[in-house]
């Protein structure tokens, strides 16, 4: 095994980047033969899928492509070899997916249907897309038909423009594919500058993030969303830490991370850390007042803009509430919640359980993400912290625990801390605790989009809650050693 910071041997990266390509070609070819197409019909068992037409080359492919582009990424996890190196393997992997069929999701289609409903005049934060008759509502999974958008305005408005200049389905979708693949190239713009930063490694900051399967499946070949909402996010940051308290700098940081929210709402959780990386000089509460609040007007503004332009105000907000219609325990508090309702079966009870941990999941965040701002602004207000690296830290750990204790949890979603972590942590030995979930989640899902978490609730349950508690115990643990520890 080779140690971290270790030079990488020519003859390890050259394998690990044909291997790459390898799985990304064979992972094309199963969207081909039996990914998410607009006329596949959603598969609701393991044996359903293994009868498909093409069912066992298709796994076949699936797998194999799979564990070659996760164990390629892997392999040079504590750092390619260059950072050149790093884009333009990632690069490479990344052609074969843009040929591909909408792979491990359906979300595509259903982006394109909120934009038809948006262009009938028709508010997508009201009505279903079935209720609205989108023409494409078939190819749509049948969880999302009858659910509003949870969808800023500034996505819905580039969606209605795909629709129209797209003419079809094929080609909305192939203009949706530019706009995430626009926001990847985003997030590769901003990454070198991020971990310059904070003291990382560029070179492994971009081969984590960008060589991460996740990004190649889901945000290139998925098109979904995410990549343009992070890549607006990471934008967005990069124009603060590079001229903090500019009035210039100001502005722009606040359009983007306005367009981010508007794109997708979890970006919100990043706002409070970015007004923190807005202020020069000292951080007191006097210049956070008078630089925070610069920024936090033009993100308002610029969401105050987008409603007004676009006629849709702030349905959106609304739409969020049914994204929990999705329940997988996959998500830490929905899968304690499925525990819970198993025991209770036992003893001839129906505890319906689920509610109740996903919303103590939501008030256990709240106060995480308030402890994090405060250990941030706390580190920052002594002298000698390294303010960008303290800032992006905490914002990725706010992520984290975003993504961690909301009621859904897709394999996607891994990306917004994996994306910020990695430009923050400075040690790549500690990098495992972020990057080994990100190994993970890019196994559960098919190429047609179907969730593995689907066929392994009770045992991905309980080992879900194992897990959780393993964590909460050793947490409660390390507390109580620090706080034994003579000062």
């Amino acid at each position: 095994m080779s140690e971290p910071d270790a030079p990488v041997r020519p003859v390890a990266a050259a394998l690990a980047r044909y291997a790459g390509l390898v799985g990304a070609v064979l992972l094309t070819a199963a969207g081909w033969l039996g990914g998410a197409l607009p006329d596949a019909p959603p598969r609701t068992t393991l044996a359903g899928l293994w009868q498909a037409p093409h069912g066992p080359v298709t796994l076949a492919c699936w797998l194999v492509g799979t564990v070659l582009l996760v164990g390629a990424w892997w392999s040079l996890r504590w750092g390619a070899p260059s950072g050149r190196w790093a884009y333009l393997t990632a690069g490479l992997w990344s052609l074969p997916l843009l040929a591909a069929p909408p792979l491990g999701s359906r979300d595509v289609y259903s982006y394109a249907c909120q934009g038809w409903t948006w262009t009938q005049g028709v508010s997508p934060y009201r009505v279903g897309v079935a209720a609205a008759g989108c023409p494409w509502t078939g190819s749509v999974s049948p969880i999302w038909r009858d659910t509003p958008a949870p969808y800023g305005p500034f996505f819905v408005l580039l969606a209605g423009l795909a629709v129209l200049a797209g003419g079809g389905l094929v080609g909305a979708i192939v203009l949706l594919r530019l706009v995430a693949v626009a926001g990847v190239l985003l997030v590769a713009a901003a990454l070198p500058g991020l971990a310059r930063a904070a003291g990382v490694p560029a070179r492994r900051a971009a081969w984590l993030v960008l060589a991460c399967p996740l990004v190649g499946v889901h945000l290139v070949a998925g098109a979904h969303n995410d990549a343009l909402a992070l890549g607006l996010l990471l934008l967005g940051l990069l124009a603060l830490v590079r001229r903090p308290g500019t009035p210039r700098a100001l502005l722009v940081a606040g359009v983007l991370l306005g367009l981010a929210v508007a794109v997708k709402a979890v970006a919100v959780v990043v706002l409070p850390f970015a007004a923190l990386a807005a202020v020069s000089g000292r951080h007191t509460w006097r210049a956070l007042l008078r630089d925070g609040g610069r920024l936090a007007a033009a993100v308002l503004g610029t969401l105050l803009v987008l409603s007004l332009a676009t006629g849709l105000g702030l349905g959106w907000v609304d739409g969020l509430g049914r994204s929990g219609d999705s329940q997988q325990w996959t998500s830490p508090p929905t899968a304690v919640g499925f525990v819970i309702d198993y025991a209770g079966e036992w003893v001839g009870r129906d505890p319906h359980a689920v509610p109740v941990t996903r919303m103590v999941g939501l008030v256990l965040l709240a106060g995480l993400l308030v402890a994090l701002w405060w250990g941030a602004w706390t580190a920052l207000r002594r002298s000698g912290a390294d303010r960008q690296r303290v800032t992006l830290f905490g914002a990725g750990l706010a992520l984290a625990a975003t993504v961690l204790l909301a009621p859904v949890f897709h394999p996607w979603y891994a990306v917004w801390p994996l994306a910020l972590l990695a430009v923050a942590v400075v040690s790549p030995a500690r990098t495992v605790w972020f990057v080994a979930p990100c190994a993970v989640a890019s196994v559960l899902t098919l190429p047609d989009g179907t969730n593995l978490a689907r066929f392994t609730k009770a045992p991905g349950a309980v080992l879900m809650t194992v897990l959780v508690v393993v964590v909460v115990v050793a947490g409660v643990r390390a507390g109580l050693r620090r706080r034994h520890l003579p000062r």
